[in-house]
């Protein structure tokens, strides 16, 4: 299926019932619907980051108006529900914990944290600098902001606390927890990751980029992480004890006339999704090293991937608005 929403894709993703959900420049949330989409008016301007709501229904999104919302669809009807809003600031990103229940979101030196479940829960962390990034670990107890000078790990529900600081010079840009919850990787402004093992505090350069790394994803259970940032889709190991540290990264799928610009991953296969700055989309399998073609079709870079919980289907955007969901071969047996 595709769809034209004339509007930059700023997401694409699949809620708890395989639900397709595309947020969008224009503001707007379209979930896909019998064959076509419905439509949520969810910000007065664009929106600018989006996750699964922590219920797994619907999505939640930050957008340029200072708004946090979760868009979602009940039955043959859509709703809106208006979380936070944080008047002159724009909300640029967003994180989400099924397994606690807190969403997260930034407004500028501030990371600030609610309960799903409970509407008076409110924590404001703040920062010298802008935060640039958000990530919960993998029980959503812990948060951790990027910004300049490293990333910062905080209690997510204690008040008053000093966060633990995981220094490295730069700007750092995004992070992410790997799924054991050993390892916290963070993207730089300097094209190049860098990494810390969290039980102690041991850190890694993981560099060589040509470019911005804009995406980064976990896959097959944990083992793999795949990320953007060059001609091919660079992915590194994180089995065992030390993870990455000591090893050097693969390249596959290198294409001399075009960057992968996103990614994404089968968590439960060692298979990894690349989209492209000229529209092409393909998967790699790791272990035989084959790759398919997934969208053949050149077009405008791809802005957004997501695959869904059972790796059947993805969800996939770019940046003229163009947006699909694709069905993802069965590739533990054809591969």
């Amino acid at each position: 299926m595709i769809y034209s929403f004339d509007a930059y894709v700023t997401a694409a993703l699949f809620d708890r019932a395989g639900r397709a959900a595309f947020a969008l420049g224009d503001g707007t949330v379209r979930f896909e619907n019998e064959g076509g989409f419905v439509t949520v008016e969810a910000h007065q301007g664009a929106v600018l980051a989006a996750a699964v709501h922590p219920s797994g229904r619907g999505i939640v999104t930050g957008g340029d108006d200072g708004r946090v919302v979760w868009s979602r669809v009940e039955g043959d009807e859509v709703a809106a529900t208006l979380i936070a809003e944080v008047k002159g600031r724009w909300i640029e990103h967003v994180a989400a914990s099924a397994a606690s229940g807190l969403i997260a979101f930034s407004a500028g030196k501030e990371a600030h944290v609610r309960d799903s479940a409970d509407p008076t829960f409110l924590r404001v962390f703040a920062h010298d600098k802008t935060v640039s990034g958000l990530a919960f670990d993998p029980k959503g107890r812990r948060l951790a902001t990027a910004g300049y000078g490293g990333v910062w790990l905080w209690w997510a529900r204690i008040d008053g606390q000093k966060p633990q600081a995981m220094k490295w010079a730069g700007s750092h840009i995004a992070a992410v927890f790997s799924p054991d919850g050993k390892f916290l990787v963070s993207s730089m402004q300097e094209n190049q990751l860098h990494g810390w093992r969290l039980s102690d505090a041991k850190d890694m350069r993981m560099g060589g980029y040509p470019a911005k790394i804009k995406s980064l994803a976990f896959f097959d259970k944990g083992n793999l992480m795949v990320t953007a940032g060059a001609n091919g889709a660079v992915v590194w190991p994180f089995a065992g004890a030390n993870g990455p540290m000591g090893k050097e990264a693969a390249e596959i799928g290198f294409s001399r006339d075009s960057m992968v610009v996103q990614v994404a991953g089968v968590e439960a296969l060692p298979v990894a999704v690349a989209g492209q700055d000229n529209g092409k989309i393909w998967a790699a399998h790791m272990r035989s090293g084959r790759i398919e073609t997934l969208k053949a079709e050149k077009g405008a870079a791809i802005s957004a991937l997501s695959v869904s919980a059972d790796g059947a289907r993805l969800a996939w955007g770019d940046e003229d608005g163009e947006a699909g969901v694709i069905a993802i071969p069965a590739m533990d047996t054809q591969f």
